[in-house]
């Protein structure tokens, strides 16, 4: 069997199973006597176990393996959590982290069997070897069969199930050396894919040891013609506690029984009547001989007519056929544009009231279309969010700092592509309060703080955007020191930079390799910082924002758009050029006359209901003729990036549109950043997409 076609499943819910253990984990720590937590641990460890098994990832396998043996120890109250266990959990996760990497990009899980962590693991378990290695296994016959009884379970498998073929097979490896062994695996009763449990039964043993008789047969086996339980003879030179352990590993089978058989009982055996398909094996096959031993196994019992498994409501698409669809649909929003289009230019009448309704109901089923594609794509940012509180956990022990971090707004959901890029830059800003923000011991008991530093990571909705907030209760930036090391780099002089407001000194933090670490370390201070922060979310269309009281904390704010690929903007005439601005950064629209136009320090600015706002002739920068005739009144649009405010001069407004967002890639030598992109008109024209954060 092919396994290579699950590779990409095994990924993604090795991935979630990764995100379960390390919360778990998390909540352990706090409550080490939380038996629930624990139970889960368990059950993530085993799924893992049985999926690596599945895939053939033997030394991920081994170590989810050793895993579970010790939450089984902890579940049975004989080994007690400590931070020493804590900790090498986590050494263990990111040790499967490690193989989960190399199979995503060569498929395999590599050479590293990561002994150390396997000795520290199994040292958890010294001095309970004597207890029961699991549960099931205190209650499970195998043991017993395997230390003989009054009836074994080979000879009831040999007086009723074996044809003359099948006895010669087993003969044949008894003869060569080799030990027989008869097996019984009964699949837990609502089990929904009991061939593949079977399957990976198989496959399991055949790591150790060669099959030589299947009953019921191979084929009805593979197609599910069998009850709870199947049996298998096999011939190998292995201990029969390695094969019985392996097989036991698998999800959802519920118990083995094996026992090895003696050449003598193959040759005194009585024929079978050799198996007939399609019909389901009788039960008595494997079931009445482990009832024999454990009258209480479900085995034994009638089979119930199962109810209607519950389906699952949700299926995995791959995000290129998502990226597709969104193409299909802004195709249809490009079309249905040209079709609105036409119809304002097209003659009156009762035809054309006809055609308008049409249109008009072209355009609603559109745009549903639009917003339910983009509900498929919208994903919460909770895939991204989850890691951070094991991450600020290792800041904590590598910083010798108490801090906690509060999460609100997990929930708050954002395309797609935009949440696959956000990741770093939220890092960042995370580790920054971590280092930066959050003063050591000493000086948080002199300022009357807590002992414990809190970290806030905070999303929610307003609008079109998604805001993430990143708050600490710190040091807050010292602008006096930023100031002092901006007059240092020569960026500003001393003069200058008496009459910069908080803001504008705040800002320096963001320029490329302006780092205030006083050393370099692994966590932050390596001239990398907070510029690639903005640049990677400008790049996302969105902008970020910084508020600090020096002394009490700093909140860094994030804006993004909730997608990329299609908005509502305001169409706008510069010249003879049609321009496009993102409604969801327009304050107003003003006429503003000619005489309302102030100077101050030689830049033009109008005064607002009493704010003062630079204006910017986009005629002049983008390089386009003025109108000939001279005006009385200027068509201002109030555009808005944080609390900042500017106003861009139009010559004409064409009014709202709906707009598929094209990628300019190289065609143009795009170095100043204000084109974002452009769009296609209804009537087939080009319009370019102005980017409102870089006029700014």
């Amino acid at each position: 069997m092919d396994v290579s076609q699950y590779l990409e499943i095994f990924i993604d819910e090795t991935n979630e199973h990764i995100q379960s253990l390390s919360d778990n984990i998390m909540a352990l720590e706090s409550e080490p006597d939380n038996k629930d937590v624990v139970n889960e641990i368990f059950r993530a460890a085993h799924s893992l176990k049985g999926m690596a098994g599945t895939m053939g990832f033997k030394r991920m396998q081994r170590m989810t393996h050793d895993m579970e043996n010790v939450f089984q120890e902890v579940r049975n109250d004989t080994i007690e959590v400590n931070s020493e266990m804590i900790d090498l959990l986590f050494e263990c996760l990111d040790a499967i982290e490690g193989y989960l990497e190399i199979i995503k990009e060569t498929s395999d899980e590599g050479t590293n069997d990561n002994e150390a962590i396997i000795q520290q693991l199994n040292s958890f378990l010294d001095g309970t070897a004597n207890a029961p290695a699991s549960a099931p296994a205190a209650e499970a016959p195998a043991g017993e069969s395997q230390a003989g009884s009054e009836t074994p379970v080979s000879k009831k498998f040999l007086e009723e199930t074996l044809d003359e073929d099948e006895k010669r097979k087993l003969k044949a490896a008894a003869e060569s050396g080799k030990n027989v062994y008869g097996m019984t695996a009964y699949v837990q009763k609502d089990c929904l894919l009991k061939a593949a449990r079977a399957f990976l039964v198989f496959k399991a043993v055949e790591e150790f040891a060669e099959i030589l008789v299947y009953k019921p047969s191979q084929q009805n086996i593979e197609d599910e013609k069998f009850e709870n339980d199947f049996s298998i003879f096999f011939s190998s030179e292995e201990a029969l506690d390695k094969i019985v352990d392996a097989a036991k590993g698998v999800s959802e089978i519920e118990d083995v029984v094996a026992e090895r058989i003696p050449v003598e009982e193959i040759d005194h055996a009585p024929a079978a009547e050799p198996e007939t398909a399609p019909s389901l094996p009788a039960p008595a096959a494997g079931t009445q001989a482990a009832a024999s031993k454990q009258p209480a196994s479900n085995a034994a019992a009638p089979k119930k007519q199962a109810g209607k498994p519950v389906t699952s409501r949700t299926v995995r698409v791959d995000i290129e056929k998502l990226d597709e669809l969104m193409n299909q649909v802004s195709e249809l929003i490009i079309a249905k544009n040209s079709l609105v289009s036409l119809s304002v230019n097209s003659g009156s009448g009762t035809q054309n009231q006809a055609y308008q309704e049409q249109i008009e109901y072209l355009e609603r089923i559109t745009t549903s279309l639009h917003e339910s594609v983009m509900k498929v794509r919208m994903v919460p940012i909770e895939s991204v969010v989850n890691k951070f509180p094991r991450m600020i956990r290792d800041l904590s022990r590598n910083l010798n700092k108490k801090m906690e971090l509060f999460m609100t707004g997990e929930e708050t959901e954002l395309d797609r592509t935009v949440v696959d890029q956000i990741g770093d830059p939220l890092q960042h800003l995370l580790r920054n309060s971590a280092d930066h923000g959050l003063e050591s011991a000493e000086i948080r008991q002199e300022r009357g703080k807590p002992e414990v530093g809190t970290i806030l990571l905070k999303a929610f909705q307003e609008g079109n955007n998604v805001i993430i907030e990143v708050s600490d209760d710190g040091n807050g930036i010292d602008t006096e020191s930023v100031k002092r090391k901006a007059i240092e780099r020569g960026l500003v002089t001393p003069e200058q930079a008496e009459n910069f407001s908080q803001k504008e000194i705040i800002d320096f933090l963001f320029m490329p390799s302006f780092s205030m670490a006083k050393k370099i370390t692994d966590i932050s201070g390596r001239g990398v910082g907070l510029d690639v922060v903005k640049s990677n979310i400008e790049a996302l269309g969105g902008d970020v924002t910084v508020k600090s009281v020096y002394g009490e904390g700093s909140t860094f704010t994030v804006r993004l758009p909730l997608t990329l690929a299609i908005i509502q903007a305001l169409m706008v005439i510069i010249g003879d050029e049609k321009y496009a601005i993102s409604l969801s950064s327009i304050v107003s629209i003003e006429e503003i006359p000619m005489g309302d136009i102030k100077y101050v320090e030689a830049k033009e600015v109008i005064n607002m209901r009493g704010t003062v706002i630079p204006i910017v002739r986009l005629n002049q920068l983008l390089d386009i003729e003025p109108p000939e005739d001279e005006q009385e009144s200027l068509t201002i649009v109030i555009v808005s990036k944080g609390e900042k405010q500017l106003g861009l001069v139009v010559d004409d407004l064409m009014g709202q549109q709906e707009i598929v967002i094209k990628s300019l890639g190289s065609f143009i030598d795009n170095s100043t950043k204000i084109i974002s992109g452009a769009t296609i008109l209804g009537d087939g024209e080009i319009a370019l997409i102005l980017d409102v954060n870089t006029l700014m």
